[in-house]
């Protein structure tokens, strides 16, 4: 149960940075890879933040400081008021009950030679939330029903299983523990658009009952806008823009989000063939070798000459989301929103 009145997660200046060597005898470090840069945000209890960015950008690899499975390198974690990055050994075991994780990919962190029963009344056993074996059965019949699956179901094996099954499953084992916060790490990239949509219910339902709190990763705007309270834009290891679902969707601000949300797709194809796409030329830079000032001018279609040299940190824009760019209040004049006036199409299946 959650102690404190604020917010249950606060991340301020949170670093994550991976030096590389050379050398097999004589190891040197030549240089630092800087995965994560300096992200900060909270997370209000009962709501979903969705963090959003191209691969490499950073965003998995906050998600997994978050809980410790990579060091930070700088910056605090504060999970319901405790520093997670203070805790020992045993008391960051203790708290991580109430943080689990949900991956990408659901029969990697599924162990192929245990029974769907066995690998959720694992961590019931571990963490002492039922007395008795028949207490653990009954928990591990109503994990399965909870993700729409059948309590029969316990005596088989993930290969037993399609792949929307298994997330279900994966989603299942985080339930367990019965956690506060849950990571989801790209959860539905692997799985086909309508499972996607299956399993993207099945997530905001579970939230209702039981007042789970997300952080929700994703490549794809399209996809967190239905499961998200707040969107963070993430690009080369940093937020570029931030805030409430609405006003970011309506009035985005930085040049890379009105970039993302041309690229969404959306259901009607008159509007579809009107829309303007904004097309990014070149690649994202190393995060080994970042570029001076505004990390994204390499590839800006609006950048100027200061951009290239001052680097701007989040600030209120006009629409009222943070936003990390010298351009912000120019930026609707300059690149058009193709998605504005587009209308969310629910994910719910029928």
């Amino acid at each position: 149960m959650t102690t404190s009145a604020g917010p249950l997660l606060e991340v301020e200046n949170l670093a994550v940075h991976f030096p590389v060597t050379r050398g097999f005898i004589f190891e040197r470090q030549v240089g630092t890879v800087k995965a994560v840069d300096g992200v900060s945000f909270a997370l209000q209890r009962g709501s979903t933040l969705g963090l959003v960015g191209e691969s490499g950008c950073g965003k998995s690899t906050v998600g997994r400081a978050i809980l410790r499975l990579v060091e930070p390198t700088g910056g605090s974690v504060r999970f319901d008021g405790t520093d997670l990055r203070g805790l020992g050994e045993e008391e960051l075991r203790r708290l991580r009950r109430r943080i689990q994780m949900i991956f990408q990919d659901p029969y990697a962190s599924l162990n192929p030679r245990m029974s769907v029963g066995a690998a959720l009344a694992e961590p019931i056993r571990l963490h002492g939330l039922r007395e008795g074996e028949a207490a653990v059965k009954d928990r591990v019949r109503e994990l399965l029903g909870l993700v729409g699956l059948d309590p029969a179901y316990a005596e088989r094996f993930p290969h037993e299983f399609s792949g929307g099954q298994r997330q279900r499953i994966g989603i299942a084992r985080a339930l367990a523990c019965e956690p506060d916060l849950i990571v989801c790490d790209e959860p539905v990239s692997a799985l086909d658009v309508s499972i996607q949509a299956q399993v993207m219910n099945l997530l905001q339902d579970l939230q209702q009952k039981l007042g789970l709190t997300y952080l929700f990763i994703a490549h794809g705007l399209n996809v967190v806008r239905h499961i998200s309270d707040r969107v963070a834009v993430m690009y080369l290891g940093r937020i570029v823009e931030m805030g409430e679902k609405g006003p970011l969707y309506a009035d985005p601000r930085h040049p890379y989000t009105r970039a993302l949300l041309s690229a969404v797709p959306v259901p009607d194809p008159r509007l579809e063939k009107r829309r303007r796409r904004i097309i990014l030329q070149g690649d994202v830079p190393s995060p080994l070798n970042p570029p001076p000032g505004c990390r994204f001018q390499t590839r800006c279609p609006v950048v100027q000459d200061r951009c290239r040299s001052e680097d701007q940190q989040l600030a209120p824009g006009p629409s009222g989301v943070d936003v990390a760019c010298w351009r912000a209040p120019e930026v609707p004049a300059l690149l058009p929103n193709a998605f504005a006036g587009t209308a969310a199409p629910s994910t719910r299946t029928h």
